[in-house]
């Protein structure tokens, strides 16, 4: 194929091949014929002209048809009878009227095709949802969605992870997807999923926690995953589900738990500062919050001191058996209590006992745990960790557990040589509540999955 003909293909194809304009870029085609489709917000039918307000997931725009015009006729009635809710695909030309309150410009148009009529009204308004039920919403999540505040949300909870997962990339890390259906029940004290696997029981992966220490002992030194987890619990609080979004992170040739924790912090602080440059201005405007971007390093307290403090600034006092990790309430307070004492949102929480949790953490020679909580205004978002990568030790605390053949394939993985490391994960759901004061994760998630939820 010669260069003539190569370039005149080209041209051909970009003429078929019309790229999708959005709101947000209408500015850079004023005064141009465009096509524009979108989901039919709102209609004014006034005596003489008919504004039609057309949105997309980026903004709303005005398209405004002159009823005297003869032409028009035939797209002043479709737009008398349309339903709200349907979609359209606007073919007109773009001015700039600074009347128009709505951007300060306008769509004339030439033709109106309607790709999807709205058949019923709506089972709920979700520009408005007080006094809706939540269930209601969950029913008609698709409908929920629509809300621009939800799809605000969603749009910052993807660039959220896109950041965290710049910031990792930009230190040589490498994405590495885990299975989510295992052999064996044995992660961790949580139930699990229990499914038919041809002639044989699986499971659903709790985390992805034994391959990504895999991925150490296979030599891939820095590893992450994004990826649903499950956990079988009966859990019906305002921060749990059945299924979640983790965000998982695993690295080699560490010195100790801290470096876990400054990594995390220095990963957050990141995420946190590109979100606030990217949609600070909408949050504010959307939710009527700042996004805060921590400053480095974050506070670490030790927990018998969190709770020390804790009874001598608001009185607040548990029985020393309670002592073994953080209340609930103790971590609404702990978010408080970094404010007061350091004025920060994070907060890490170490020297928890080492029997409380699971066997592959590492405890130094003094029986202490090597490993860390992570509070973000007031609710643990990460449990992390120096791991053990010594085959004797962990085979020991395995035993000192009564696991036996459920962690038989993953105590293979440390007879080889295993370097050492430690990781972190972070609920991906969690994060998004917390960060935008969601009520519940059941808005946080884009489908709830918990106890009594299976649908839609």
């Amino acid at each position: 194929m010669t260069v003539v003909v190569m370039i005149v293909v080209l041209i051909i194809m970009k003429e078929k091949i019309k790229m999708r304009i959005y709101v947000k870029d209408l500015n850079k085609h004023l005064d141009q014929k465009i096509e524009f489709s979108g989901f039919v917000d709102s209609i004014r039918n006034l005596q003489w002209v008919q504004f039609v307000i057309v949105k997309d997931l980026t903004g709303k725009v005005q398209v405004t048809i002159e009823k005297s015009e003869e032409k028009n006729k035939e797209m002043v009635e479709l737009i008398e009878s349309l339903p709200l809710e349907s979609t359209v695909k606007i073919t007109g030309k773009l001015i700039s009227s600074p009347k128009v309150k709505l951007n300060g410009m306008e769509i004339i148009p030439e033709k109106i095709e309607v790709t999807s009529k709205s058949e019923h009204e709506i089972p709920f308004n979700y520009k408005n949802i007080d006094g809706v039920n939540l269930d209601t919403r969950l029913d008609y999540r698709f409908i929920d969605l629509r809300s621009e505040k939800n799809q605000l949300m969603f749009m910052v909870q993807s660039s959220f992870i896109k950041y965290m997962r710049e910031y990792l990339y930009n230190n040589n890390f490498i994405e590495i997807h885990t299975p989510k259906l295992i052999g064996a029940a044995s992660e961790s004290g949580a139930e699990v999923f229990e499914v038919k696997y041809f002639d044989r029981k699986a499971y659903l992966a709790q985390s992805p926690q034994f391959y990504k220490q895999m991925a150490m002992a296979s030599g891939l030194e820095k590893i992450f995953e994004v990826a649903p987890c499950f956990r079988a619990e009966n859990s019906n609080t305002s921060r749990h589900a059945t299924e979640f979004t983790s965000f998982d992170v695993e690295f080699s040739y560490i010195n100790s738990y801290e470096d876990v924790m400054n990594l995390e912090a220095e990963m957050l602080t990141y995420a946190l500062t590109k979100l606030k440059e990217e949609f600070g201005e909408k949050v504010k405007e959307t939710f009527g919050l700042d996004i805060v971007v921590p400053t480095l390093p974050f506070p670490v307290m030790k927990l018998k001191d969190v709770y020390k403090e804790l009874e001598e600034r608001y009185n607040y006092k548990v029985p020393e058996s309670e002592k073994t990790d953080l209340t609930t309430e103790a971590e609404k307070l702990s978010y408080k209590l970094a404010k007061e004492k350091f004025n920060h949102e994070f907060l890490f929480v170490v020297d928890y006992p080492a029997d409380k949790r699971a066997f592959y953490h590492m405890r130094n020679e003094e029986g202490k745990l090597q490993g860390y909580d992570l509070i973000w205004r007031g609710v643990e978002i990460t449990s992390g960790a120096q791991r053990e990568h010594r085959y004797e030790k962990i085979c020991e605390n395995a035993k000192s557990k009564g696991l036996g053949e459920d962690v038989k394939f993953y105590l293979e993985f440390f007879k080889y040589g295993c370097p050492p490391h430690g990781g972190f994960a972070i609920g991906v759901d969690r994060l998004t509540m917390l960060l935008l004061d969601i009520p519940t994760i059941k808005e946080s998630q884009f489908l709830f999955r918990g106890p009594n939820r299976l649908n839609p």
